[in-house]
This record gives structure tokens, C-alpha cells and sequence, in this order.
């Protein structure tokens, strides 16, 4: 299997009564109309006095995790790749809620916007909690390229913080190159595993990222059709949505594979989940990526993944061994079928493996406790 990301974790949180943690204020800042933020609340709500600054509103299930005297809404409308500056005239307001609450760690989630927000907080009100900022992979791999500007905005956020949080290794090493004095390094992952994978039907593909350019869903299609050609037999189907959408499902009807590849849009989880366990293969090839969770997922499910040559994936997968890596010169995707085919005969142990790895090392709640751990060890 793969090398390990971070150390054996427990496989469940331990039993906290009181909280272990419950002694110290923990501020989450960020945007709580985020299913991220919301898996991030859901693991610290348990375990800490957990208060959260939202750039926009609250999601709903926040409404059972944190009181509403916790929560602090700028109601803006943000974007994620930075340049919100409609949030930083509000940084006053965020400023004193932040004074008031006086918390012991405060926790910035993407960088470039509330990372920079909380670090301008922290020295204009003179705030006393240490700032534990977590990456969430574009605002280090991506946006740090834009310009001197943009590095320069991410190394003083890194610098000013006490401890700092990423899910690869690859986006590890690029933070400690800006200036990040001590990085943990986790998955962004599992909250429950799902059963251990049965057989599937053998040519069987699933692609769930965003049908937007950095995820190159246009080479999924490229991929499948090379495969399809191969196996008449094949199926993909291809969930989420974005700007590209019309323009693949227009490619797919060209290249006569209408019949072979399904669009379904956004799903639930649990619709999600079972097209995860019906699939023994998973694509997703974008340009720019660190350890995605809905890789772990994949894996966790029992398919075998087929990702694009970035450094975080070789975290994950060996290729030719619990998966593939697919470069981007020419001949990989006519090569495909032949890539691929060896695999099959081991398709239900492989998937197992991977669970298995999931299990032990893609865990999200166990991940968190050892943070806690070395933020109390800080405190």
C-alpha cells in the first residue's frame, strides 16, 4: 500500500466526560455555509468550547452543534480564491466580536481570505489566542502563484501562526517554504467508514469532481472514451456540476457515447455513497490538487482510483499496485485499456487494501484529536 500520511490513528474518538478539551475557547473563522466548516464543527463541537465567525451565514446543521450566542455572521458574499474585500471592511466588526469572545485558539480556514482577516484581528484588538491556521489546498498550491502580492499575503498569515494544518505532505513542504514554523499533517477525511467493498460489475467508472477547468473533466471523458473503445461494455457516470457541463455532455454525444455515459448532476451523500460502492473505478485527473477527500471516499468504497501525476496522489497511491497515475503525455490514454486490465483480476482485493488503509489512516475524528493533543501541548 501507499506510505502513510500521518501516524496510526485510534479508530474512535475516545470517551471524553467532561471534554477533554472543554477548558479552552476555540474560535472556528470562516464560511459556515461550508459543508467543510461544518465537518470541522462536527468534530471539535465534542471536544472543546467551540464559538464560530462566519464570512457569510450559518448552514443548518450548525443550529445543533453551536449556540447561537456562539455564532457570529458577516453575511457577505465571498469568494474562495481570495480578493474578498467586501469582508475585510468588515474586519472592525470581526474584530470586537473576537475581543468579547477572547478565545485561547483561533482557527482561520482558507488562508488568503479569513486567514488574512484573523491575523489583522489578532493585532489590531491585541487579541491573546494563538492562531492555528488550517489549508484547504488552492489557497497554497494555487493562489501563492498569482503573484508577490498573494505569496506574500500567505507568508505573513503562516508566519503569524502558532500551528498550521494541511492534508498532504506535497502542500506540507510548500507551507514550511512560506514560512509555517509547524505544520500537522492529516487527511481531510472520513467521518464513518462505509461496509467492506464486495465485487463490482468489472468496467464500471465513477468522476464526482467540480465540472469546472481545474478539475480537467474534459480529460475524463478523453480517458473513458479510450477505454470505452476497448470495452463496449463500459459505463461512466459523471456527478457534480459546473461551467463545463453542457460543453462534455455535447463532446460525449460526438464521440457516440451517449449510451455508454451518465450525467446526473449534484447528489446527496447517500446517493453518492452507492455509486461509490457500485463503481470499481474512480476518475479524477485535475490540474492542481492535494489529498482530496472524495479520493478517500473512493478508496474507502473499494474502487480503485485513477488520478492525474500530482504529488499528494503519490501520497495515496502506488500505481500499478492500488491504483493508477495517469501522466499527461499522449500515449497514457491510449495506453489506458492495457494499464488498467491487470488490475481487474485483483479489483476485490485491491479494494479491500484500500479500505483498509482508509481505516487506519483516513479517518477524520481521530485525526483531530491528535491536533487537540499537540494544541494543548502548545497552550
Amino acid at each position: 500500500m501507499a506510505r502513510r500520511l500521518i501516524r496510526d490513528l485510534p479508530e474512535a474518538l475516545p470517551e471524553t466526560d467532561p471534554p477533554a478539551y472543554g477548558r479552552w475557547r476555540h474560535v472556528l473563522i470562516g464560511d459556515a455555509e461550508s459543508p467543510h466548516l461544518l465537518k470541522w464543527a462536527r468534530a471539535l463541537a465534542p471536544q472543546v468550547d467551540l464559538w464560530v465567525a462566519s464570512s457569510r451565514g450559518f448552514a443548518p446543521g450548525f443550529d445543533a452543534l453551536v449556540p447561537e450566542r456562539c455564532r457570529f455572521a458577516l453575511g457577505e458574499d465571498t469568494r474562495h480564491g481570495g480578493g474578498n474585500v467586501g469582508v475585510l471592511r468588515r474586519l472592525p466588526e470581526l474584530g470586537r466580536w473576537l475581543q468579547q469572545v477572547d478565545a485561547d485558539w483561533l482557527h482561520p480556514h482558507y488562508l488568503t481570505s479569513h486567514g488574512t482577516l484573523t491575523v489583522a484581528a489578532k493585532k489590531g484588538w491585541k487579541l491573546r489566542g494563538r492562531i492555528c491556521a488550517s489549508a484547504w489546498g488552492s489557497d497554497i498550491l494555487v493562489t501563492p502563484q498569482r503573484g508577490p502580492h498573494y505569496r506574500w499575503i500567505t507568508s505573513q498569515v503562516l508566519r503569524a501562526s502558532t500551528l498550521t494544518t494541511s492534508d498532504s505532505e506535497h502542500m506540507a513542504a510548500q507551507m514550511r517554504q512560506l514560512g509555517a514554523a509547524e505544520v500537522q499533517v492529516f487527511p481531510f477525511g472520513l467521518e464513518r467508514m462505509p461496509p467492506v467493498p464486495v465485487r463490482k460489475a468489472p468496467w464500471t467508472f465513477f468522476a464526482n469532481r467540480g465540472l469546472e477547468p481545474i478539475y480537467r473533466p474534459e480529460r475524463v471523458i478523453a480517458a473513458f472514451a479510450s477505454l470505452a473503445s476497448a470495452y463496449p461494455e463500459a459505463r461512466l457516470t459523471v456527478a457534480n456540476d459546473g461551467s463545463l457541463r453542457g460543453a462534455l455532455e455535447a463532446r460525449v454525444a460526438e464521440l457516440g457515447l451517449s449510451r455508454h455515459v451518465e450525467f446526473v448532476g449534484r447528489l446527496d451523500a447517500a446517493t453518492q455513497q452507492r455509486h461509490y460502492e457500485q463503481a470499481q473505478w474512480y476518475l479524477s485527473l485535475p490540474s492542481s490538487d492535494s489529498v482530496a477527500v472524495s479520493v478517500l471516499e473512493a478508496m474507502a468504497s473499494g474502487c480503485i482510483p485513477v488520478l492525474s501525476d500530482l504529488p499528494a496522489n503519490h501520497e495515496l497511491v502506488r500505481s500499478g499496485h492500488n491504483g493508477l497515475i495517469l501522466t499527461d503525455t499522449p500515449i497514457e490514454l491510449m495506453n489506458l485499456p492495457m494499464q488498467l486490465a491487470p488490475l481487474l483480476p485483483q479489483a476485490l482485493e485491491i479494494g479491500r487494501d484500500n479500505h483498509e488503509w482508509v481505516r487506519l489512516h483516513g479517518q477524520f475524528a481521530p485525526a483531530v484529536v491528535g491536533l487537540l493533543d499537540r494544541m494543548a501541548e502548545l497552550m
